[in-house]
């Protein structure tokens, strides 16, 4: 989720190098979400791999897909994420709409490296959603 983001180059035992987050797991009991969400969930080809990606369109929702003229309306139950750098994300344009019960939650705040703390902002890109 590079910029948003800073990862780690390592996974050295008990380095912590890049971004540390906190995740709030209350959203799931009613999927209270909301466009812009920066959000986590298990990825739909590999149930073991976590992803993080920011959530453009909620169920129901008619998204614009990017470089297409495609207008797809998101089913019920389903998603559509992007990351916040498009020209190396794997997301909802690889792998289409996503289940709701793949999320594990919200990112709510960068709480490591000490002057990165603070709460991770809701952004939204424009012009995605119609309003079909």
């Amino acid at each position: 989720m590079h910029p948003t983001f800073t990862g780690s180059s390592t996974s050295f035992p008990g380095s912590l190098k890049g971004d540390v987050i906190l995740v709030e797991r209350f959203c799931l009991q009613k999927y209270k979400f909301s466009h812009g969400d920066v959000i986590i969930f298990r990825t739909p080809t590999n149930q073991k791999q976590l992803f993080v990606k920011r959530l453009i369109a909620l169920p129901g929702d008619w998204i614009q897909v990017p470089e297409s003229s495609e207008i797809l309306q998101i089913p019920e139950g389903h998603c559509w994420v992007e990351g916040d750098n498009p020209a190396s994300s794997l997301d909802s344009r690889s792998f289409g709409p996503i289940p709701l019960g793949l999320v594990q939650g919200r990112v709510t705040h960068v709480i490591w490296p000490p002057q990165r703390i603070g709460q991770v902002e809701r952004k939204m890109p424009t012009g995605r959603i119609s309003p079909y």
